[in-house]
């Protein structure tokens, strides 16, 4: 249940801030957007797992892990 409710919480975080810098034209956001989006994959991932859709759920971590690794990346060099 809480799950679901990070979940959602996360990709409206996403949604925001993808929204905000599109129209805005301002890409100063794109690490933190990054990273909700990892978080967003994440639980997903483990939202999968838990549903015993072990390929779609391990396919979920490992691109929110590289999402993880592009978003620190990004705020290393910022």
């Amino acid at each position: 249940m809480f799950l679901k409710l990070y979940a959602a919480v996360s990709a409206i975080i996403v949604l925001c801030l993808g929204s905000y810098s599109l129209i805005s034209q301002n890409f100063h956001l794109m690490p933190l957007l990054l990273f909700f989006l990892g978080i967003t994959l994440l639980l997903s991932g483990l939202g999968e797992l838990r549903k015993k859709r072990y390929y779609w759920g391990y396919v979920n971590i490992g691109i929110s892990l590289f999402v993880f690794f592009v978003s620190i990346e990004s705020f290393i060099t910022n």
